[in-house]
């Protein structure tokens, strides 16, 4: 396994050279990994792997500490997987994503709405024959951290967290106070040079006291003191002093270094408590106080500066909240500001995703006139210079664009920006990564969309996301479940009117049945959607279901009805023009023939077959008809012939080509149209 992190919070390991103090704290940490557990004294082998807990609350330098542990000791581990279990909010990240995002650092599948258990039961099987160090950072529960363990006592767990976990047994948790003096000192000097620091030693500890060594609270000071060339070390420490001892020395250097920015800058700041996943980039800032894109990027790197938020290492340019102060700007912005204000700023944050979402799906079509119409005429801030830059913002920018549809969603007031989003997300990735790729992220999204158009009370809308969803659970081998979501589907579509998703979902609801074996009602639902589709005089629709039907019926052993479908199917392609269809329902036709018993038939229908298949230059088609005709030809004995015809299938492939199944190819009830995986979804008042 190489060396992988998932890091949903953009937090790096600590290089070395950067890390300061707790040099007892590791010594004790790493002598843990080596002490024997409760099992192996015991006389029994660990059933899984050691956990290390570093406790400590926010600002403590709990991360960093576990960061600088998995660095020095990552060497003896064959690769190192990185987790945050709780958002800038405290609220717990369910186990699924983080099982999720862990499995797609190992390369594993991940199948779109898998459970829970089913992801950890997956995970834990990818890391049983490995030597795996987790980083489980800002851990709410025990629960969170007891899903994730491996099974293997090789794999080692660092977990980070208020306090202790209890649940899990065998654990020693590292309870973090404050820097030693000196770690403190060199961490100030860092910000402010060593000169304020040694011509006033007393003072400097004096800060260092007022702080109680925490390093956030510190790097703020530190902050404060390197934006004042001027002012002494004496000075800050006065000021603190001033403030009192009304609440933790975090919030009252934060107090200090809020109260002392501009009022635009200080706006900024408290609006970034609205940035989803606490992951801020230039145009999430402006967007959010209406500034322009660059103005904001200057900001952010003000804050940077002043320890008010941190710098992700990142191609582009990215931040982070500090989770310490998450809560603080939070409550900043909901007494400094009027409701009304933070949900315009959350609108204008929104919009701007959506036309980067445009942007970044339009450069992926620049063939197509009207999409390089629109993309030339969006403000160069929102473009991007090549189809590659767009999709590696999209990957980037993916947690914080999935964190703002599941915000959009929650708020419920922005319905209609949320469905905007969500639809441009969903073709964004699409053109990027796939269908198949994206599935995982998609069917959260369809989720999403299902949630909304149920409280807005949409059918439209809601078949759309059942019929998604079906998809992505027919694909995963979920049929029984697809079929629920289906039948569900069909009745929101007609309560909607909408003869696109009800004929839809009626051919999925026949394709369910047919994957499940029951031919019969297959073939039922199909000849429904035919209906449907011969009252809309839809002929391209109605040729491929006479096919579905022909097919069901093959299954059932009923082959005078699969002909019969299969001659409407070629007749209906033949009159489209669609001259490849028509090669290949031929071919099914041949086959049948074949089943049931009339080899001249199919011989003759085959031989017709590759005619079309030839117009259409599908080689394998033909090949594979070849070699149907070489087998038919054996039955009638006319060895000659058949090695005739599978001397041409290979030299049609180039290579030897073995004989296909005798059997049909059962249709795949998730198959989709090609804009199904879209949100079909109108505008609608908030």
């Amino acid at each position: 396994m190489t060396d992988q992190a998932v890091d949903t919070s953009g937090v790096q390991l600590s290089a070395e050279g950067q890390f300061l103090g707790r040099t007892r704290e590791l010594k004790e940490l790493r002598a843990d990994i080596e002490r024997a557990g409760l099992d192996t004294l015991s006389g029994k082998k660990a059933p899984r792997a050691r956990v290390l807990l570093i406790a400590g609350r926010p600002g403590s330098g709990r991360t960093a500490l576990a960061e600088e542990l998995v660095r020095q000791v990552a060497d003896r581990y064959d690769g190192v997987l990185k987790a945050r279990l709780s958002a800038p909010d405290g609220t717990p990240v369910p186990v699924e994503r983080a099982a999720r995002e862990l499995l797609a650092a190992l390369d594993r599948p991940t199948p779109a709405g898998a459970c829970e258990d089913d992801l950890t039961a997956a995970l834990r099987e990818a890391l049983a024959d490995r030597s795996a160090l987790l980083l489980l950072d800002d851990a709410v529960t025990a629960d969170q951290v007891d899903a994730l363990l491996p099974d293997t006592p090789e794999c080692l767990v660092v977990a980070v967290s208020d306090g202790p976990l209890t649940g899990i047994s065998d654990v020693r948790p590292c309870t973090l106070g404050g820097l030693d003096t000196k770690s403190a000192l060199e961490l100030l000097t860092r910000h402010t040079g060593s000169v304020r620091i040694t011509v006033d030693p007393r003072a400097a500890e004096g800060l260092v006291e007022e702080c109680q060594a925490q390093p956030a609270a510190l790097t703020m000071a530190g902050g404060w003191l390197a934006a004042r060339p001027k002012a002494a070390v004496a000075d800050l420490a006065k000021h603190l002093h001033a403030e009192g001892d009304e609440g933790t020395p975090l919030t009252r250097v934060f107090r200090l270094a809020y109260g002392s920015l501009p009022s635009p800058a200080a706006r900024i700041l408290r609006l970034l408590s609205l940035a989803p996943a606490g992951l801020v980039d230039p145009h999430t800032a402006s967007a959010l106080a209406g500034c322009s894109v660059g103005g904001a990027r200057t900001t952010l790197d003000d804050f940077v500066a002043l320890g008010l938020l941190h710098a992700v290492e990142s191609p582009l340019p990215q931040y982070e909240v500090p989770a310490c102060l998450h809560p603080l700007l939070k409550s900043l912005a909901e007494t400094q500001d009027r409701p009304a204000e933070l949900q315009l700023a959350r609108a204008r944050m929104l919009e701007r995703t959506v036309r980067l979402l445009q942007s970044c799906r339009a450069i992926t079509e620049t063939d197509n006139p009207e999409a390089r119409e629109k993309l030339q005429g969006m403000p160069r801030s929102l473009r991007f210079p090549s189809p590659r830059a767009a999709e590696d913002w999209l990957r980037i920018r993916r947690p914080a664009l999935l964190a703002s549809a599941r915000l959009a969603v929650a708020d419920g007031e922005l319905d209609t920006l949320a469905r905007r989003l969500m639809s441009q997300l969903v073709r964004a990735m699409v053109a990027h990564f796939g269908t198949q790729a994206a599935a995982p992220d998609l069917y959260g999204i369809h989720r999403l969309v299902l949630d909304v158009a149920e409280r807005r009370e949409l059918p439209r809308e809601k078949a759309a996301a059942l019929l998604n969803l079906g998809d992505l659970d027919a694909q995963t081998g979920r049929t029984a479940d697809a079929l629920a979501r289906y039948r569900a589907a069909l009745d929101a579509g007609r309560q909607a009117n909408d003869p696109y998703a009800t004929g839809r979902a009626m051919e999925s609801v026949g394709g369910a049945h047919l994957e499940l074996g029951d031919y019969d009602r297959a073939a039922d639902w199909f000849g429904r959607a035919l209906a449907q589709r011969l009252a809309r005089d839809e002929r391209a629709d109605a040729a491929r279901l006479y096919g579905r039907i022909a097919a069901a019926h093959t299954y059932a052993g009923r082959y005078g009805e699969a002909l019969r479908g299969w001659r409407a199917a070629v007749a209906g392609y033949r009159k489209e023009g669609d001259v490849a269809a028509h090669a290949r329902a031929l071919s099914e036709l041949a086959r049948v023939q074949e089943y049931a018993g009339r080899p001249e038939e199919s011989l003759r229908t085959c031989q017709e077959a590759v005619e079309w298949a030839r117009r259409a230059e599908d080689v394998r088609l033909q090949a594979a008809l070849q070699l149907r005709l070489a087998d038919t030809l054996d039955h009638l004995g006319d060895p000659t012939a058949a090695a005739l015809h599978r001397g041409a299938a290979e030299r049609l492939l180039g290579e030897e080509v073995s004989e296909p199944e005798a059997e049909p190819e059962r249709p795949d009830p998730s198959k989709q149209d090609a804009d199904a995986c879209e949100i079909r979804s109108t505008p609608a008042e908030d």
